[in-house]
């Protein structure tokens, strides 16, 4: 990758953490953009993703790039120096693939399900709790097929770009986090490990500030 600075457009509590968390992995210079839901900040945004949502990366050459996951593959791609991915074609990096997909399709899906059920029925807020309540039940179900592979981390010993992806995903569980701790004591521990990095530490604490 050539030099140059990442601008970031992100927003607290939402996908731009883990993008946040690789770039500081990386090393990468970047500029970080809060984007409120203001009509006007929306309107902004949507210069940069016409999908209006966050996270959007400007690259160093100008293109704009959205969704979380292929943000997450291009840097790994981009910086392979910072081997947050294994090498294209190997059978681990098929695995790597393999898991950043299941998050970006199956728990993200799901914790947005949980946040905003009444976009998910024409019914709108009269289907809104049993939306919440089916949806609860798969992000736990797939919080579990994952902690299944965690060796401690999702490919095994090494850290990958999937680790923020699966460390940010995790914290959005809305019910008793002690108890999913306890429930699944390995992805307690991967919690544990990503905030020992200085990388996690540093884009939590931008995203607790806002």
């Amino acid at each position: 990758m050539a030099g140059g600075a990442y601008t970031l457009y992100g927003r607290a509590n939402a996908g731009s953490l883990a993008v946040q968390i690789v770039l500081e992995e990386i090393g990468a210079p970047y500029e970080l953009r809060w984007v409120g839901k203001t009509a006007a900040e929306l309107e902004t945004l949507r210069r940069i993703n016409p999908a209006g949502k966050v996270p959007a990366l400007v690259l160093p050459d100008g293109t704009a790039v959205f969704e979380s996951a292929a943000i997450l593959i291009h840097l790994t791609d981009a910086h392979p120096a910072a081997d947050l991915a294994p090498v294209a074609g190997s059978t681990a990096h098929a695995r790597f693939l393999q898991w950043m997909l299941f998050l970006s399709s199956n728990v993200y899906e799901a914790a947005l399900r949980i946040s905003y059920p009444e976009r998910y029925s024409t019914a709108g807020t009269a289907a809104a709790d049993q939306i919440k309540a089916q949806a609860l039940q798969d992000y736990a179900r797939q919080l579990e097929l994952i902690h299944g592979a965690l060796s401690p981390y999702v490919l095994g010993e090494k850290l990958s770009a999937a680790d923020p992806y699966l460390h940010m995903l995790a914290g959005w569980y809305p019910d008793d986090a002690a108890a999913l701790g306890s429930r699944l004591p390995k992805l307690a521990q991967h919690a544990a490990l990503l905030r020992r990095r200085p990388a996690t530490r540093k884009a939590e604490q931008d995203h607790a500030g806002t």
